[in-house]
């Protein structure tokens, strides 16, 4: 059985903090690295309903992608959402590990499996590391053949987790894609290097109207497809929970991994728009 500090060795291993953003909080959050590790869940958010299933999984390991405190505080009162987790976690001594843009840059990455779920082969980074050019956020790839939008948009449908938000696409139907980009999680910081690329999609999350509209001015403007944050990570999870368990293998040590299926989206229900209608049925 491993260590908790063996197995956030190796997690640093796969997903060193050094690739993280200056901005972020990556790491370990709770938990005492001699205490012993038998399972280990996987997830996106460290909210209560994923520590409920860490508990009930018996898991003593959360690895999150996303943060618990992204920025500092002066206590953890069990008076807010975070506290409350912060205080379950520590009350039933289970850690919580952070892998969030170590993971975006790493490669293999977050990105890596995003685009992997699309079929995209001969990938490189979209925005490469400076003194590491092969690491780097976001991917660029190629299909295995052209497909229209209209076709490649039900691609990108059926590769994600099934969530309320879908996926929304700004392109002409017809018009055709070989090269794409991928970006897991928010990307719209991304659209200028998304159209010096020359790709012709740009598959992401969390893009905003004006980011997205003045992109979409460009006469070589890239088809955009807007996806869930939560969907565009999950891809991620089964990846790293098989390469922390294979790694911890070779050095004789042994977790089990497991992946959280709980949709931590926040979004709940989607209903689409229609034209509203007067009593003599003429459109507004």
């Amino acid at each position: 059985m491993a260590t908790l500090g063996q197995v956030v060795e190796a997690l640093d291993e796969l997903y060193d903090p050094r690739w993280a953003a200056d901005w972020d909080a990556v790491g370990l959050v709770c938990g005492d690295p001699d205490a012993p590790v038998e399972r280990v869940l996987f997830a996106v958010d460290p909210v209560r309903e994923v520590v409920a299933e860490a508990l009930e999984v018996k898991a003593q390991l959360i690895v999150a992608h996303h943060p618990l405190f992204l920025r500092g505080v002066h206590g953890v009162a069990a008076t807010t959402p975070k506290g409350r987790v912060a205080h379950t976690l520590v009350r039933e001594g289970v850690a919580l590990q952070v892998c969030h843009t170590n993971a975006d840059a790493a490669d293999p990455g977050v990105s890596d499996a995003l685009a992997a779920a699309l079929g995209l082969t001969d990938l490189r980074p979209l925005d490469p590391l400076p003194d590491t050019p092969w690491l780097g956020v976001g991917r660029i790839g190629v299909l295995p053949r052209p497909e229209p939008l209209r076709e490649f948009r039900e691609r990108v449908a059926v590769a994600l987790p099934e969530t309320a938000h879908g996926v929304r696409v700004a392109g002409d139907p017809a018009r055709v894609i070989q090269t794409v980009a991928v970006c897991g999680g928010a990307g719209d910081s991304y659209l200028d290097a998304v159209r010096a690329a020359g790709v012709d999609a740009y598959v992401t999350a969390d893009l905003r109207h004006h980011p997205a509209s003045e992109a979409g001015q460009h006469l070589d403007a890239p088809a955009l497809l807007d996806v869930s944050h939560w969907a565009s990570e999950w891809l991620w999870l089964p990846d790293a929970a098989a390469r922390l368990a294979q790694l911890l293998t070779t050095r004789g040590t042994t977790v089990e991994t497991r992946v959280s299926t709980i949709c931590t989206d926040p979004w709940a229900s989607h209903v689409p728009s229609e034209a509203r209608r007067d009593q003599g049925g003429k459109s507004h």
